[in-house]
């Protein structure tokens, strides 16, 4: 019976993980999880990297396609960032906002799934009175339902 509940539980889970895309990108010390990049609109969850315990900065951002071909996706974006730790700190727990302009862009044609994603991103601070001027460069693999 456990096998089964066990069983019932993660299959969904290879199915849905089966649509999904990890980049990374190392300049900025950012992991991606995404939905499937290739529909019309798709989801995409950064969390920070480079530190263990300072800053756990999660980005959530819906995207949306605004041009798809067989070797590249044109997609924009909004984001909100968290960042848990701050409420240790008595500081707000919602960082800031963003909008994204981005690629991925299939390089070698014989590996359809690697691609290399680049943004623009233009972030502000929750109250508006701050912000910063964003580029992302890194590496992305798309996974495959077979």
């Amino acid at each position: 019976m456990k096998k089964l509940f066990l069983l019932a539980f993660l299959l969904p889970s290879f199915t849905a993980f089966g649509q999904a895309s990890v980049a990374y990108y190392p300049f900025n010390s950012f992991l991606s999880v995404s939905s499937n990049p290739n529909r019309a609109a798709w989801l995409d969850a950064r969390v920070q990297t480079n530190t263990l315990f300072g800053s756990l900065a999660t980005t959530l951002a819906p995207m949306i396609n605004i041009r798809r071909t067989t070797t590249a996706n044109y997609y924009v974006g909004v984001s909100a960032r968290f960042n848990a730790l701050n409420s240790l700190a008595d500081a707000d727990v919602l960082e800031g906002y963003g909008l994204h302009v981005g690629v991925r862009v299939v390089p070698l044609t014989i590996l359809p799934n690697v691609r290399v994603a680049f943004e623009l991103s233009p972030f502000a601070r929750a109250n508006f009175k701050s912000g910063i001027f964003y580029s992302y460069l890194g590496v992305a693999y798309q996974f495959n339902k077979k």
